[in-house]
């Protein structure tokens, strides 16, 4: 009895064991095309290189950046650019649900407000949910005339302002950025140190620098990271003033390219193609096991930190404010050091707090990481709370220390969003202010309730 036990057992454990090393493994697409100003032609384009990646059994499929469109000129630009809410993502949603695949969708016009348009990154999953967005940061502007190059992102894009850390895929933790960022070796090791297995560049790089630095960079980028690199590409002459490089690539973290597309040249017959490759997370642990250099880094030389990034709200988490417990579900931005939470007592509508996540009296008592965090945080609060209450202006204020007006013994800034003729006197504000939290002003205290309605509202600006 205990020997077929033990068989049981030991069968039993070979199947796990397969199941896991099954698990390790996942197969990929990463795809080329030519988008045009046609936004039906291109996710026609799409989506027959979908089913394609399907047919040969890809978990994931990597497009190009650009993938919706390529306008002529800025007036196209704006009027082809759609937000997150619009048809096209619906239906690369519907699309990605209906064939069962995760996408990464490498660089879609997002059309934020009436003024913003963000070149942006969106991962789709299999069942048809956006799990990601990545804004691109760095912007291609760019001029070298003997090369015909004059490009200006900045022009029709505004830059983003986060690394958004590595999203959980089938093939592990993907880290995500665009194109230009390509040439900023500090996004990839940040992301590598916020564990990242892949990185992803999903580019429209130009004929010319393609040729120079498409490939160099891209396996420099993975040998250094010791990640899986996957480069989706644009490819060919896109209309008169703009040709893409192409070559579409996979390397491995040895720096080896495991699947690739053709380059641009006039000889190639067609302008669309995608290569496959199986992506082994095991290959990944052996090589970093090996050769550690991210433990042989000299931190006590020189480091790399990230200034500010998002992290997960527990609404079922007690935030601590000095003695006062902040529940979570008023919470609606947390990144590594900060927090910013609803407040009890307004001054003015949308009046939000911005606390350091460790306790810490005064200013002075931060680390210069936690004090670029607690400032990087206010300023992209005040942006989200001037939006959502159709503020011009803000008040911002630090109380540092008792004298300077500090009720409660932890660091924070007050965020008021203002507009025209609220106060009499403008300078008021400073005396509403000083006196916000004293019990004769007691009628200003609010709801529980509110405040988690108002937080609700506030997340969506920033998840």
């Amino acid at each position: 009895m205990l020997i077929q036990s033990m068989k049981f057992f030991l069968k039993s454990s070979s199947v796990l064991l397969n199941i896991y090393r099954m698990s390790s493994k996942c197969t990929v697409a990463v795809c080329q095309f030519t988008a045009t100003n046609n936004k039906e032609e291109n996710f026609k384009v799409v989506k027959s290189l979908l089913k394609e990646s399907v047919e040969k059994k890809a978990q994931i499929v990597f497009l190009p950046e650009a993938s919706d469109f390529i306008a002529k000129d800025k007036h196209e630009f704006k009027a082809l650019a759609e937000p997150l809410t619009g048809p096209l993502i619906s239906s690369y949603c519907s699309l990605a649900k209906d064939l069962n695949i995760w996408i990464s969708l490498g660089g879609y016009h997002e059309m934020y407000d009436a003024s913003t348009i963000y070149n942006s990154h969106v991962v789709i999953n299999n069942q048809g949910e956006i799990k990601s967005v990545y804004r691109k940061i760095h912007l291609f502007d760019v001029s070298i005339p003997d090369k015909n190059i004059h490009l200006r992102e900045s022009d029709t894009n505004r830059g983003g302002n986060e690394i958004v850390p590595p999203v959980q895929t089938p093939l592990g933790l993907l880290g995500l950025s665009i194109c230009y960022d390509l040439r900023f070796p500090e996004i990839s090791t940040l992301l590598r140190k916020l564990n990242a297995d892949v990185l992803t560049y999903p580019s429209a790089f130009t004929s010319g620098t393609g040729k120079a630095h498409w490939e160099p960079l891209l396996r420099a980028r993975a040998i250094e990271n010791q990640c899986y690199v996957i480069a989706a590409a644009q490819y060919g002459k896109h209309n008169n003033k703009r040709i893409s490089y192409g070559q579409a690539m996979i390397v491995d973290p040895w720096g080896k390219i495991i699947a690739e597309c053709p380059k641009y040249s006039d000889d190639v017959s067609t302008n669309q193609s995608i290569g496959v490759a199986e992506l082994d997370l095991d290959i990944i642990k052996r090589i970093r096991t090996e050769m550690p250099v991210i433990l042989h880094r000299r931190n006590d030389i020189y480091s790399l930190n990230l200034v500010n990034c998002r992290q997960d709200i527990d609404d079922d988490k007690i935030y601590e404010f000095a003695d006062k417990k902040i529940p979570g579900k008023t919470v609606f931005y947390v990144t590594k050091h900060s927090f910013a939470f609803t407040n009890i007592r307004c001054v003015v509508p949308g009046h939000v707090l911005v606390s350091s996540l460790r306790k810490a009296k005064r200013l002075q008592d931060l680390t210069e990481e936690e004090i670029a965090d607690l400032f990087q945080t206010t300023v992209k609060v005040s942006k989200a709370v001037e939006k959502m209450y159709n503020a011009q202006s803000s008040t911002v204020c630090v109380q540092d220390g008792k004298f300077a007006g500090q009720t409660i013994p932890h660091v924070h800034a007050h965020i008021l969003p203002r507009k025209e003729n609220d106060f009499s006197n403008n300078d008021d504000i400073y005396l509403h202010l000083a006196k916000h939290d004293t019990a004769d002003e007691s009628k200003l205290i609010r709801t529980l309730a509110e405040q988690i309605d108002e937080a609700s509202v506030l997340r969506k600006y920033f998840y």
